[in-house]
């Protein structure tokens, strides 16, 4: 082999190796990553990858990242307006005249009851504690599609099942560790094998429970934005003026 062919040689063994490099890359570049703390280790990877699929049906993750502003009213009563984008919201109870402003990851913020805020620490924090637990429950009536894959989340696959409507689905069962106010929590997300999209979801009081505490249906999917969300139902009480922005 003479000099000029040895060079060409080591050239085309270079292009050969970065497009290797590339496709590996390109292979193992997640389009929907998972939060910090989710449990990976014990999560099935088809499981996963319904997780990664009800997602890309309910708009996509670019779509999701992208949103800076969710608002809506959860079952004719609590009205949330959810900035997204730093991670903060207004939640107004019309029960009790209260509006409660709440940095949902530090739980900093304000409170006030008819006009009169409150600034004594002690009645304060009485106040934002009760702002963050209504923002955790109501935000996850609207948005869990979305949080498979969030920190602390266990997500396992429990194998083919029909919603009480009759649709044909798959199940996955979401567990959690030492996250939100109820840690003790399972579900079963029905997926629908045709469109990919959550239309029910069975609720566990505790994960070792056998029987749910009672079964929900995801209905009514609707375009707000980029993102499909479903008002859900259950005893003919729904979240309305859903806003996206």
């Amino acid at each position: 082999m003479n000099p000029l062919q040895f060079f060409l040689l080591i050239i085309l063994s270079g292009i050969f190796l970065v497009s290797c490099d590339t496709s590996n890359t390109i292979k193992t570049q997640e389009v929907n990553p998972a939060s910090e703390g989710f449990n990976y280790a014990s999560s099935d990877k088809k499981a996963i990858t319904i997780a990664d699929e009800v997602m890309l049906a309910m708009g996509g993750r670019a779509a999701w990242d992208a949103t800076n502003v969710i608002s809506w009213t959860f079952f004719g009563n609590r009205q949330h307006t959810w900035h997204k984008a730093n991670n903060t919201a207004k939640i107004y109870d019309p029960n009790d005249d209260l509006t409660v402003d709440i940095n949902i990851v530090d739980k900093s913020g304000s409170a006030k009851k008819g006009g009169v805020e409150f600034t004594k620490n002690d009645s304060l924090d009485i106040f934002l504690d009760k702002g963050q637990r209504w923002w955790i429950n109501d935000s996850y009536w609207l948005v869990m599609p979305f949080k498979l894959k969030d920190s602390g989340v266990t997500l396992k696959y429990v194998g083919k099942d029909t919603t009480e409507i009759g649709a044909s689905s798959d199940v996955l069962e979401l567990t959690f560790t030492k996250v939100g106010v109820t840690p003790d929590n399972k579900y079963h997300v029905y997926v629908d094998n045709n469109t990919r999209l959550v239309t029910q979801w069975d609720y566990y009081a505790h994960y070792q429970d056998s029987l749910p505490r009672f079964k929900s249906p995801w209905i009514d999917y609707k375009k707000y934005g980029e993102l499909l969300l479903s008002g859900g139902a259950i005893r003919n009480l729904k979240i309305s003026d859903i806003s996206v922005k």
